[in-house]
């Protein structure tokens, strides 16, 4: 995802500049080590529940404030320092904003992608 280009395409809805006071945006990106054991991953295989990851979306966009989102869930094998999971959260003010990001990424992850790390040999 192109995030300069996917929040200018945001713009061009006339209703944009009326509701959206802030945009905050999620880059997940794959890391060289293991969240839970801290040794190296050397890939990291994804596989998203597209449907359940819409489902989530249309959900969140019923939050108080919230204009718009738009996520895109990668699915394959990533390196690390390959981009994975982005999130654009459009809405009015922070307060709004600002959890409707964290809750959301915090369900897609432990609802809507499942990953497996590749560890060094």
């Amino acid at each position: 995802m192109d995030i300069s280009k996917t929040i200018a395409e945001m713009k061009k809805n006339p209703a944009f500049a009326e509701n959206v006071g802030m945009v905050l945006v999620h880059n997940g990106v794959v890391r060289a080590w293991s969240r839970k054991t801290r040794e190296e991953v050397t890939a990291l295989e994804v596989t998203p529940d597209q449907a359940k990851v819409e489902a989530i979306r249309k959900e969140f966009l019923q939050k108080p404030g919230i204009f718009d989102i738009v996520i895109e869930a990668k699915s394959g094998r990533f390196q690390p320092g390959d981009d994975l999971l982005f999130i654009i959260v459009a809405g009015d003010i922070r307060e709004n904003v600002k959890p409707v990001l964290g809750e959301l990424l915090d369900r897609i992850k432990a609802e809507a992608i499942g990953k497996r790390e590749v560890m060094s040999a």
